[in-house]
């Protein structure tokens, strides 16, 4: 198989199996326990509690470890709200992805006013109207720093910085982002960030919530005093020190490997171009992830092609693995004012490190062959 859908997940690096064998085996200990096998795993967890927070330039009693990403932002949103109980209006955009969305659209029917900003063909928002969109009554912003299904990138920094300066919760879902960008909390003042190891070859089940120290973020799960009372719940021991050596293999390789990740991207994209010149990108090619493409073929229906490509052997997406099953377009095309037939023919490609130069031709080909079939 040319695996070719890695914002839905990663293949687990070999490494990071290798790290979390000894606590699927012998190391069995329950870190809250206070004898030597509890201490053995309390040792590892605190360890993979650093590495997190070196990945993004973060202190280590910053990170909360959660079920994944969804939790992690379900946490955040939540908490935001609880802790302010004055504050009902909420921030956040018309392309997020569905654990941010569905919330937000809960979050209305229980009396929350959002505000969705709106963004451009390119897939952006406006700076100025989201400012405009800042308010006394605000209690957060969110927003993806990586849109899962085009890649594009929004301009967190400066939508950070406009948040902090008027002492509004700003929470980023780097779920996408993480592991195939540079993010530094130095230079992007959020308060919350949520992010998920199975995106950048660490295990599914491990997330984890960083948590700007000093604010005050109510649990969304209660229970025991885990996670310093910010998570209940005995922790996934195996999946955080697979977070943890995923996180820090991701900061070692993105230097070298995300420029390569971005060439085979680049390259298929120009292969696309030259087959099927009619081929439509969505997406602002200047901003957006080294390693997704989303483009539509009009004439063939997206389902058709990802059922040929995958008896061929080629592993993509019609967009958001979350979604898959839905045989509406796609929200975020929808809103950066892509038609539905062209919604419907879109499908997305992205890459990982662990792709090679030469499954570049063989996707092209077998590309070719699924839509002559249709």
């Amino acid at each position: 198989m040319i695996y070719l859908d890695n914002n839905a997940t990663t293949p687990i690096d070999p490494r990071v199996r290798e790290a979390m064998l000894p606590f699927l085996g012998e190391n069995f200990g329950n870190p809250s326990s206070p004898h030597a096998a509890g201490r053995t795993a309390r040792v590892a967890m605190e360890k993979a509690r650093a590495q997190v927070a070196a990945m993004f330039g973060a202190s280590a009693d910053s990170v909360v470890f959660t079920g994944g990403g969804t939790e992690s932002i379900c946490t955040a949103i939540r908490g935001a709200l609880t802790a302010q109980p004055g504050k009902r209006h909420i921030v956040t955009s018309s392309i997020e992805h569905s654990a941010t969305k569905n919330l937000c659209e809960q979050l209305a029917r229980e009396g929350c006013e959002v505000t969705w900003l709106r963004v451009g063909t390119g897939g952006r928002p406006d700076l100025a109207e989201y400012a405009a969109a800042l308010r006394e009554d605000t209690a957060l912003v969110s927003v993806i720093w990586a849109n899962n299904e085009t890649g594009v990138l929004f301009p967190v920094e400066e939508m950070a910085g406009l948040a902090d300066e008027r002492r509004i919760v700003f929470h980023v879902d780097a779920v996408q982002a993480a592991g195939k960008i540079p993010v530094d909390l130095a230079r992007v003042p959020a308060h919350l960030l949520s992010l998920s190891a199975h995106k950048f070859h660490g295990p599914k089940g491990a997330g984890a919530l960083l948590v700007r120290p000093g604010l005050g973020l109510p649990p969304l799960l209660r229970g025991g005093g885990q996670e310093s009372g910010r998570r209940a719940g005995t922790e996934n021991v195996p999946g955080i020190v697979g977070l943890g050596a995923a996180a820090e293999l991701a900061c070692a390789a993105l230097p070298l490997e995300m420029p390569r990740v971005a060439a085979l991207r680049d390259a298929f994209e120009t292969g696309v171009r030259a087959r099927f010149p009619g081929a439509r990108f969505h997406g602002d090619p200047d901003h957006r992830l080294p390693n997704t493409t989303n483009f539509a073929l009009p004439g063939c229906e997206a389902q058709g092609l990802l059922a040929g490509l995958d008896r061929l052997g080629v592993a993509c997406s019609v967009g958001s693995a979350c979604t898959s099953g839905e045989v509406d377009a796609s929200h975020v095309l929808r809103a950066m004012g892509v038609g539905d037939d062209e919604a419907r023919s879109s499908l997305r490609f992205s890459f990982s490190r662990m792709n090679a130069a030469g499954e570049v031709p063989a996707a092209l080909a077998a590309l070719e062959q699924a839509a002559a079939r249709l």
